[in-house]
This record gives C-alpha cells, sequence and structure tokens, in this order.
C-alpha cells in the first residue's frame, strides 16, 4: 500500500484488513510511506503494519518500496483510500487463484458504501474505472463464466485495453517476481507484461466481494485527482515507452477528450445509464465528463511546466476524508 498524510482515510482500510478470516499470521501490511508529517506511519504500526520510507516521485514508487520485503505467496495491492467490502474477500480470492491457475490475478468489484457521497459511488461503483475519458477508451471485459462465486474474465480478441491491476487486485508473488515486479512495479503497466511473459489473458472476479474505493467526495476533487493521474500517467509512459491505452482501446484518447466534451454524448450515455440501470447517480456522467477532459488537458500543461519537479505528483495528491 502506497500512503501519503493519509490519516483522515486510512484507518478504515487497515480496520477491514484486520477484520479478514484469513488467518492473520500469515497477512502482512506493508506500507511504502511518501513523508507523511500527519501521523500516517503511527496509525499503520497501531494496526501491525510496517512502514518504509519511499523516496519516489509516483505512487508506484510507494508500492515498490513495500513490495520488496513481501514474503507471502499471493500479494494483495490495495490502496488507502479502499476498504475490503467482506471478511472473507482474501481468503476466497486466494482460494480461486489456487483453483484457476490460469487466470494471472484476481479483480475487486468497487461497491457503493454509505460512507461515500453519490459522486463518488457514480465514478467508482458504475463507471468502475474512475475516469470518463478513460471508461470511453476501455474495452468491455468478456465474461466466460462463474464456478460458484468465482467469476471469470477475459480481454476480447486483439486487445488488452482495460486497466487491471490496483485497488483490491490479487497476484501470485510468483509471478510478479517473473516480470521483476519488485524493481519496476507499476499496476497497469505490471499486468501487460505479466500478460504477455505467461500468455495468460483471464482474471477472476469474486461475486459481490471486492472494495469500497473512496476515490474523491467532491468534482474538485476530482478534477486535482485527474491532474495527478495524468502527470503519473505521463511518468509513467516516459518510463515504461508503453501504455495501457495503446494496447487496441475502443476509441483513441483525444476523441474521447472530445466526445466528453460535446455534451451531447455525455447526456445520452447519462440518460441510456438511468434507463438502464434504474441508478440516477448516473447523471453525474453529465458533470463529470467534461471535468474528466479538463483535468486531462490541465494535467498534460501542469507536466509540460513542471514535469522535473520530483514532488509535482505528490503536491497534487487532495487530502481525503470519508463522508460521515
Amino acid at each position: 500500500m502506497p500512503a501519503l498524510n493519509a490519516a483522515g482515510i486510512i484507518e478504515t482500510c487497515l480496520k477491514s484488513i484486520r477484520a479478514q478470516d484469513y488467518p492473520q499470521d500469515s497477512v502482512e501490511i506493508l506500507v511504502g510511506d511518501a513523508g507523511s508529517k500527519d501521523g500516517t506511519p503511527d496509525l499503520v504500526t497501531r494496526y501491525g503494519g510496517q512502514v518504509f520510507p519511499d523516496h519516489g516521485r509516483n505512487i508506484e514508487d510507494g508500492k515498490k518500496a513495500a513490495l520488496v520485503h513481501a514474503t507471502g505467496d499471493y500479494i494483495v495491492f490495495i490502496d488507502a483510500d479502499n476498504e475490503i467490502t467482506h471478511p472473507d474477500y482474501i481468503r476466497l480470492a486466494v482460494e480461486a487463484l489456487s483453483r484457476h491457475p490460469e487466470a494471472f490475478g484476481v479483480e475487486s468489484y468497487y461497491l457503493p458504501s454509505p460512507k461515500m457521497t453519490s459522486f463518488c459511488a457514480y465514478l467508482t461503483h458504475l463507471l468502475h474505472i474512475s475516469d470518463p475519458v478513460a471508461w470511453m477508451m476501455s474495452i468491455k471485459p468478456v465474461f466466460l463464466g462463474r464456478d460458484g462465486d468465482i467469476e471469470r474474465w477475459t480481454f476480447p480478441k486483439g486487445s488488452t485495453a482495460y486497466p487491471v491491476g490496483s485497488n483490491g487486485f490479487v497476484f501470485r508473488r510468483q509471478e510478479l517476481d517473473l516480470v521483476q515486479a519488485r524493481e519496476q512495479y507499476s499496476d497497469t503497466h505490471t499486468s501487460v507484461r505479466l500478460i504477455q511473459a505467461t500468455g495468460k489473458r483471464q482474471w477472476l472476479r469474486i461475486r459481490g466481494r471486492g472494495v469500497h474505493h473512496y476515490y474523491v467526495a467532491s468534482w474538485r476533487e476530482f478534477m486535482k485527482k485527474r491532474q495527478r493521474a495524468t502527470c503519473h500517467f505521463l511518468d509513467m509512459k516516459k518510463e515504461y515507452g508503453f501504455s495501457w491505452t495503446e494496447r487496441k482501446p475502443r476509441i483513441p484518447g483525444w476523441l474521447a477528450c472530445a466526445l466528453c466534451l460535446s455534451i451531447i454524448v455525455p447526456i445520452i450515455q447519462a440518460l441510456w445509464g438511468v434507463l438502464r440501470r434504474g441508478d440516477v447517480r448516473w447523471l453525474w456522467h453529465i458533470i463529470a465528463c467534461p471535468l474528466s477532459a479538463a483535468g486531462v488537458a490541465t494535467g498534460w500543461w501542469i507536466y509540460k511546466r513542471s514535469g522535473g519537479d520530483k514532488k509535482l505528483i505528490h503536491k497534487l495528491q487532495p487530502r481525503q476524508t470519508l463522508k460521515s
């Protein structure tokens, strides 16, 4: 888990980890902390976690700082703004991977919570990908079938343009070591490299289980998060030379931004979401789409102007709290 000044939200995450029915003596909580000044490290140690200094500039550097110390056979990547929804999630995910060697990991469902705003529930639960631009670019995963509560999913033929690997995703450590993730981990990039190295295109989900992803509470936080995500995306693309958005997406990024700004397309998509799902939270789509495109544009400008600042991405991290 990466963390930076997350005291307002991380305790909920830590409690949900300790509430798991997986044997607690087999659970390591490893946190890469990027210099928190708000007592975040103290909260981690209070719940039996270990804190390791993260001197990098990206979110992924915090994960690497923790990952190098992992000794377990399974690795769960979770963010400070996550809460595991059910006490049996980790156990069921590990059992699922042991029964399905053809799958490279277990992906969380992002479920709504009374502790999140309706805007947050729209972004995480309804979109699943917490950004309309990325949602428009992403391909639709293919459902292969279900074995009890274990669902099997895959990419459509010819594309891997669907971001997987974070927010409760479970990997086998052996396969992460195969792609040298301890030295060069980045969630979606590592997943692509793992698929290329193993030939595995399937992943699993546990029906009705996963995480509550407290991504943002308001549209102001959303703008800052999208700017930060854009800077992070450009950093990772520069470092690795590729991204999931180049693995044959549904539409290119420029078109996704244009559609988000078109007004008419977001209105049609929002109304279709309300009619199809019966969930009025889809109406947030009308506001979130132009904000998402604006976040990409301003994030690109910020990166062009200040990309050399080693603390740039940390500076763009909003302070998060939960809804009372």
